[in-house]
């Protein structure tokens, strides 16, 4: 509720060289004075300065941690109440021991994301710039960061109210029609909704054209690495994250599960998963493993398909490349500085030329060929510009769609002359689904549930 005050830990728990703790609410001033001990009482002191002191506790007076105290008072704060950060040695003893004492004053534990949420409530942001905040905590690459900055600056807010500011303004017009049908003629009031209509749906469309491309920075690309044992599957993995996450050895069925690491290529994150390798065993260990293989094959966004060029293509490659015809997938041919026994013209007849890659990933040979063709197959080569406003939620991408077809329902319906207290309904619906990105009309059920999605302290 608005009304508490309440405190948790903003930062990682574990061992660092500094915790913090936020207090939000109404008396967090009070309530932390009463375990906090300085030269100045924190009633009196002025917005936005940090003031060094003690943690003590109040039954005894007994000093519990050195710390600094930073004070920002409402509504000058991330959520607009009285807020106080708590700055104390790193560590799960020392935050505890801080943690404990505020509990026991007029203070509750924060939900997840109470904190976003109390700057939601309070207007200081919407909706799509809070989510921003949870895009901008998970990003994996610089780009999606970035694209999550200009959420939470408000540029996709700022696009969406200028829509939706354009659908009241037609809402207005066909409210005076309905109303005072003498000063009107119903055709010309059909036009105006068609224009308006068109002109909303084509700034929809320009955002949508984005949708894609930022859904991939947002939540990265699932790349599942397939082939036989041996051929260089882990290798590639340890290749692309610059470490030894994945066992190599000589000794074939060495990955008998998969394997999951993060890694960004040309500002794409991909997610990436060494699966064992796929071939007919009696193992039972690894036959689960392979399974697993299939189901990571079956699921993922792009594969890639390791295989040995120094060794004639096996049934189980071709019947996998069969599989996998048509995908988002790439080819690697490794080993190339062996005498290949693989012809190009076989492999040309399951992959496009440009998706067959020549590589030796215990040299580094090919990588930026690699690297090069990923950001063809899902970027055409490049990434729009810097300022180009991005869409990567999925939740206001369907609403996006769902405005849109609102609203070219209402189109057709006006170029029918269907009575404008009809085309009305679509017009206000799109207007109402804009509103859900920004949180103008979303159910306190949403609301809880994106919030309810934060870390515990942000």
């Amino acid at each position: 509720m608005l009304g508490d005050t309440i405190a948790a830990i903003s930062t990682a728990v574990g061992e660092s060289g500094i915790a913090v703790i936020r207090v939000s609410g109404p008396d967090a001033v009070v309530e932390v004075e009463r375990i906090f001990k300085s030269k100045t009482p924190l009633r009196e002191v002025t917005s936005h300065t940090v003031h060094y002191g003690h943690i003590l506790n109040p039954e005894n007076d007994e000093k519990v941690e050195e710390v600094l105290v930073t004070v920002m008072l409402a509504p000058r704060s991330f959520t607009m109440e009285d807020v106080v950060e708590i700055s104390s040695h790193g560590g799960i003893v020392a935050v505890k021991r801080v943690m404990d004492l505020l509990l026991l004053q007029n203070i509750r534990l924060a939900e997840p994301g109470e904190f976003t949420k109390r700057a939601f409530l309070n207007g200081r942001i919407d909706l799509s710039q809070a989510e921003g905040v949870i895009d901008l905590i998970r990003s994996k690459s610089d780009k999606a960061f970035s694209i999550a900055l200009k959420q939470v600056d408000g540029m996709l807010s700022s696009k969406i109210r200028k829509l939706r500011h354009t659908l009241v303004e037609t809402l207005a017009h066909i409210e005076v029609n309905i109303d005072y049908p003498e000063h009107d003629v119903e055709s010309m009031t059909s036009q105006f909704i068609k224009e308006k209509s068109s002109e909303v749906m084509a700034e929809i469309d320009r955002l949508l054209q984005t949708a894609e491309q930022g859904k991939i920075l947002r939540e990265g690309i699932t790349t599942a690495i397939v082939g036989r044992p041996n051929v260089g599957k882990s290798s590639l993995l340890n290749t692309l994250v610059q470490g030894e996450k994945a066992i190599v050895t000589d000794i074939p069925g060495t990955t008998r599960d998969v394997i999951e690491e993060y890694v960004t290529i040309r500002n794409i994150p991909l997610r990436l998963l060494d699966t064992a390798g796929i071939r007919e065993t009696m193992d039972v260990v690894e036959q689960i493993g392979v399974e697993r293989s299939k189901n990571a094959v079956s699921e993922a966004d792009l594969i890639l398909m390791v295989i040995n060029a120094g060794e004639p293509l096996h049934q189980d490659e071709l019947e996998l490349m069969e599989q996998i015809r048509g995908r988002q997938a790439i080819v690697i041919m490794n080993k190339m500085d062996l005498p290949s026994q693989v012809g190009r013209d076989i492999l040309q007849r399951y992959f496009p030329e440009e998706l067959i890659i020549p590589m030796s990933v215990k040299e580094e040979q090919g990588l930026e060929l690699l690297e090069e063709g990923i950001s063809k197959l899902f970027f055409s080569g490049k990434l729009e510009s810097a300022d180009m406003t991005y869409v990567s939620n999925v939740r206001h991408i369907a609403l996006l769609k769902k405005a849109k077809q609102s609203l070219k329902d209402a189109y057709e319906a006006a170029d029918q002359f269907v009575p404008i207290d009809m085309i009305q309904i679509d017009v206000r619906l799109a207007w109402e689904q804009l509103g859900e990105i920004v949180g103008d009309t979303a159910h306190d059920a949403l609301i809880d549930q994106i919030f309810s999605q934060f870390c515990l302290g942000k």
